[in-house]
C-alpha cells in the first residue's frame, strides 16, 4: 500500500453521506473493473453497458485507457513501473466515483494480478466487480483493429501485453465474457444482468 508524501494532511468529509447519495440516485456505487487484452472488446462492452443502464435512468462513467493517458496518465509510458502506476491512479479514481454512488465502468488491460487485487483491497467489501474479458490471443489480433499486434510483432512496439509482455488473467472474477463466443450486446447484457441480481442497480 502506498503513503503519501505529504505530511500533516487529513481527509475531509461531506455532510452528505453516501447512502444520501444513493438514494438520490437509487443505485449502489461499484467499479466494474473490466480487464483483458488489447482488442478484446473492454472498452466496447462498457460503453454498452453504459447506454443500456443510462436507459434506465442509472447513473454511470466510462473510464478507458486510451482516453486517461491522453489526460490524468499522459506522463506514462509502458513499462512495468509505469503501467502499475497507470492502474493505481485510475484504482483512486474509480474508488471516489464509487463512494459518490456512481458506476465506475473502467476498460484497462490491466495485466498484472497485483495491481487488480491492490484496487480492490482500496475498495469497500462489494465496492469492486472484476470482470475478465475472456479471449484468445489469435482471436485479438484477428480483429487487431489499430494494427498494434502486428506492429508489436515486427518489432515496432515493445512492452505490448500477449506479445512481448505478460498478460495475467484473474484467478476469481465475479463475471468471465467469452467475446470470442457471445457477440457484444450478449456481453453487456451479462453485465447488466449481473448488476441487477447483486443489487446494484438500487439504493441499498
Amino acid at each position: 500500500m502506498y503513503e503519501p508524501k505529504s505530511q500533516n494532511i487529513t481527509t475531509t468529509r461531506t455532510t452528505i453521506t453516501r447512502a444520501d447519495r444513493e438514494r438520490l440516485l437509487g443505485q449502489r456505487g461499484v467499479t466494474v473493473w473490466f480487464t483483458g487484452l488489447s482488442a478484446s472488446g473492454k472498452s466496447t462492452i462498457a460503453t454498452r453497458v453504459d447506454e443500456m443502464l443510462a436507459a434506465r435512468g442509472r447513473h454511470c462513467c466510462v473510464l478507458d485507457g486510451d482516453n486517461i493517458r491522453h489526460g490524468l496518465n499522459r506522463d506514462l509510458g509502458f513499462s512495468p513501473e509505469d503501467r502499475n502506476e497507470n492502474i493505481r491512479r485510475i484504482g483512486e479514481v474509480a474508488k471516489l466515483f464509487t463512494q459518490q454512488g456512481i458506476i465506475a465502468l473502467t476498460a484497462f488491460i490491466s495485466p498484472y494480478r497485483s495491481d487488480r487485487d491492490r484496487n480492490r483491497a482500496i475498495q469497500e467489501q462489494r465496492d469492486f466487480v472484476e470482470v475478465f474479458v475472456d479471449c484468445p490471443l489469435g482471436v485479438c489480433e484477428e480483429r487487431d483493429p489499430r494494427g498494434l499486434y502486428a506492429k508489436a510483432r515486427a518489432g515496432q512496439i515493445q512492452e505490448f501485453t500477449g506479445i512481448s509482455a505478460p498478460y495475467e488473467a484473474p484467478l476469481s472474477p465475479e463475471l468471465v465474457l467469452h467475446t470470442d463466443r457471445e457477440s457484444e450486446e450478449e456481453s453487456a447484457a451479462r453485465v447488466v444482468e449481473f448488476l441487477e441480481q447483486r443489487g446494484y442497480l438500487r439504493a441499498s
